[in-house]
């Protein structure tokens, strides 16, 4: 019997690749940048009056801590590193609060009390106030921007806007005055006043109001003697009656956008041209 001859099979083992793992680079932390800037502050009454001095309350203050849900006692002591009762340590030396002819300057060598007057004091922005020079000239950037804005409204106006817009300021006085008065009574009132002259402007119920008084001033209309009720200045015929607690004429403005409102304004602006 022939031996066979046994041969051998090579087996062969999978590779199995280990996956490289890259060590996590660790994140850069940004430092945190500090919530209260260390800087010399002022501090100003508001109000015209300035006197000589003028003490604010430096302890039994309140305020409302809204991460612990409760008011918190507030006192300034010059011996303590915080305003918070709660959390002073020894004896509590209290210190008062003195405004020198209107205005306090604090260095900013003293934090705690330039805190307690920037935010937690109840009458900031009520008796006094930060100075805050940025602040400032971003609100009078504001206002420049809303005064040419105004003045570029007024100057192309035509009349009869210009006289119902004016007429808010001075009343009567406008149907006496010519057309280079009202123009210049009209860029005074938007270099003034900006913010309530472009309001006014906007306002599609101010000519309204106008054309009301107009035709009330002329006789065409009639407002009785209590500025209750309107009515023809012909024949006395009862055309509205005012919602009590409104004003006669801008209850007739919005009268006039009504179905019966819009003939009667029909009507009285052909007696008014």
């Amino acid at each position: 019997m022939a031996n066979k001859k046994e041969t051998k099979k090579e087996v062969e083992v999978p590779v199995v690749e280990t996956p490289v793992v890259e060590t996590p680079k660790p994140k850069k932390v940004e430092p945190k940048k500090p919530s209260w800037e260390i800087k010399d502050r002022v501090y100003y009454l508001k109000g015209n009056k300035k006197p000589i001095s003028k003490m604010i309350k430096s302890a039994n203050i309140y305020w409302f801590d809204e991460e612990k849900g409760y008011e918190r006692e507030i006192k300034y002591c010059q011996n303590q590193k915080t305003v918070f009762v709660d959390e002073m340590i020894g004896d509590q030396r209290l210190e008062h609060i003195i405004f020198r002819s209107g205005n306090l300057f604090v260095p900013k060598e003293k934090t705690v009390l330039q805190k307690l007057l920037s935010i937690y004091h109840p009458e900031a922005d009520k008796m006094f106030y930060e100075y805050k020079p940025r602040k400032v000239a971003e609100d009078q950037i504001d206002w420049l921007e809303l005064e040419i804005e105004a003045l570029n409204a007024a100057q192309n106006l035509d009349i009869d806007m210009a006289e119902a817009v004016l007429r808010v300021e001075k009343g009567s006085e406008v149907s006496n005055m010519s057309s280079k008065e009202l123009k210049r009574d009209l860029l005074l009132y938007a270099k003034r006043n900006p913010g309530l002259f472009l309001e006014l402007v906007n306002d599609e119920n101010v000519v309204l109001r106008n054309f009301g008084i107009k035709a009330t001033e002329m006789g065409i209309l009639k407002l009785s003697s209590d500025q209750r009720t309107f009515s023809w200045g012909s024949n006395d015929r009862k055309l509205m009656n005012v919602p009590f607690d409104e004003h006669p004429y801008s209850a007739l403005a919005a009268w006039f956008k009504t179905d019966e409102g819009m003939e009667i304004y029909s009507n009285i602006e052909k007696r008014l041209n």
